[in-house]
């Protein structure tokens, strides 16, 4: 935790309070010595809320949503549908993807630079072949329409420009809509259910999962996947623990039966 600042807000001293209070309960699961503090020890009403982990065929269903978006040049539906596959395949923050520059993104050596994200810091990000060649499809249809490249972003909106945050969580709003993961709430034009970050979510769940079920020791894995995510520290990564019923399930079984993993 970061030091005491006056222009701190009381519910990010609660958030942060909260991942020591989740960090705690895990070691306590090993060694009862360690004490968990209250839950509300701060009386702050702020509670992070717990993120929706996508099954396969949901992350399906919205690419293939997506290609049914319509615009002008066409370039909004294969921009969404290639930017939810990358979310869903590296857990970047949506803004990170969003934010990528063209000479940023190195298919040849399959890394992508993130550039002084979140906490200023900034990581490569390795990924996959077929992640790969996702990208390289997107970049030939990106090029075809725009020869003259008007924007060095990566990702580029309808016009070719800078791709706005806010207009892509609309489009992923109205596609989540189609597939019926997100309910028509009076007053509420987007509706409310998953979102666009839900995507990294379900990428570090998904890992957490298969390393304890593998047998790995999750303890010497954690700050690799939290370098990858780019957290500002390892503490931030265990929330995923307590935030999922199945993941805090498996790390209890874990400790208490060490026996079973032991793989690094």
């Amino acid at each position: 935790m970061e030091y005491w600042r006056p222009t701190v807000q009381p519910a990010t001293w609660a958030r942060e309070l909260s991942t020591v209070r989740q960090f705690a309960r895990w070691l306590s699961v090993s060694d009862p010595r360690h004490q968990i503090p209250p839950s509300r020890l701060l009386s702050v009403r702020h509670r992070r809320g717990r993120p929706h982990i996508y099954s396969e065929d949901e992350i399906s269903r919205l690419m293939a949503e997506a290609t049914r978006l319509k615009s002008r040049t066409g370039m909004k539906a294969p921009t969404l549908e290639t930017l939810i596959g990358l979310l869903a395949s590296t857990g970047l923050r949506p803004g990170e993807a969003a934010a990528l520059r063209t000479d940023a993104v190195d298919l040849r050596a399959q890394v992508l630079i993130i550039r002084e994200s979140k906490n200023g810091k900034s990581r490569q990000v390795p990924i996959h072949s077929s992640t790969v060649m996702a990208l390289r499809r997107y970049v030939q249809r990106r090029d075809k329409v725009f020869s003259l490249p008007v924007s060095p972003f990566f990702f580029v909106s309808p016009h070719g420009t800078a791709l706005d945050l806010g207009t892509v969580r609309r489009w992923f709003n109205k596609v989540s809509r189609a597939c019926r993961l997100r309910n028509e709430v009076a007053g509420h034009r987007c509706g409310r259910g998953p979102r666009l970050q839900d995507l990294r979510h379900t990428f570090a769940t998904r890992r957490l999962v298969e390393w304890y079920k593998t047998g790995y020791d999750v303890v010497v894995q954690m700050p690799k996947l939290s370098t990858y995510l780019g957290h500002a520290s390892v503490v931030g990564t265990y929330w995923y623990i307590e935030a999922v019923p199945e993941l805090l399930e498996l790390a209890t079984n874990f400790r208490l039966n060490p026996e079973q993993g032991g793989r690094s």
